[in-house]
């Protein structure tokens, strides 16, 4: 399950294509109210969990919300939830495009996050 706003929601659906049928997409659409539910119960049905952001990772809501989906679904993951985010940058550069990390255009889909846990 990849959990995703903003560009992440179209980052994860060009990487999806890769794995038919075993990936879930849950857009935020909104930050605030979280819709804790659909997101915690999603995480508990799949097992995995991969929180993406176009923002920089470090101190980000995405981190937050990963350690939220870690606190309550502990015991029912598969794999430790990941979160993937732009590089940590003085400044946000839309030319960067995210550096490698993120570029569905390119085929890329946040070093290996995705493959990583599914086969974990």
């Amino acid at each position: 399950m990849v959990v995703t706003y903003g560009m992440g929601v179209y980052w994860a659906k060009t990487a999806a294509k890769q794995f038919p049928g075993r990936i879930t997409i849950i857009d935020l659409r909104t930050l605030v109210p979280l819709d804790e539910e659909t997101v915690m119960t999603a995480a508990r049905s799949h097992g995995r969990c991969l929180v993406v952001t176009e923002e920089q990772l470090t101190n980000s809501f995405a981190q937050a919300l990963a350690a939220r989906i870690s606190e309550a679904c502990f015991e029912e993951l598969d794999a430790p939830v990941r979160s993937i985010g732009a590089v940590d940058t003085a400044r946000h550069s839309t030319e960067q495009r995210l550096g490698s990390h993120h570029d569905p255009e390119r085929g890329e889909g946040g070093d290996g996050a995705p493959e990583e846990l599914l086969a974990y």
